[in-house]
């Protein structure tokens, strides 16, 4: 699986797995700098869901609402495809400079 295949899988959820273990041979500095930022929008996509969760059953109508922003993590989703498409490192607006330097295990297995 090539780099920029990697990239792209890394963002579209469970198949970040794929791209994770899949992916081992062929890692490089831009696979793992996207496999981070998925990992990372992944966790954020997850915690958003229980806070709604926890909303929607504590108060309907203001999880409404705040349902109307889970397109920003589908937003983000697809910068993160369009970076990795274009050949770009470039941080997830909002979340994605929290987790540049975050989840050393996926780094490059070549390099260590």
């Amino acid at each position: 699986m090539s780099s920029k295949v990697q990239a792209v899988l890394s963002y579209l959820g469970i198949l970040w797995l794929l791209a994770f273990f899949a992916g081992k041979d062929h890692r490089d500095q831009f696979s793992s700098y996207h496999l981070k930022q998925g990992l990372g929008l992944i966790i954020c996509s997850f915690i958003f869901v229980l806070i709604l969760a926890i909303l929607m059953a504590v108060a309907p109508s203001v999880a409404f609402i705040f349902n109307l922003c889970s397109l920003l993590i589908f937003i983000l989703m697809i910068v993160g495809i369009l970076h990795a498409i274009n050949n770009v490192e470039k941080p997830l607006p909002f979340i994605g400079e929290y987790f540049m330097n975050k989840f050393d295990f996926i780094d490059n297995p070549r390099k260590k």
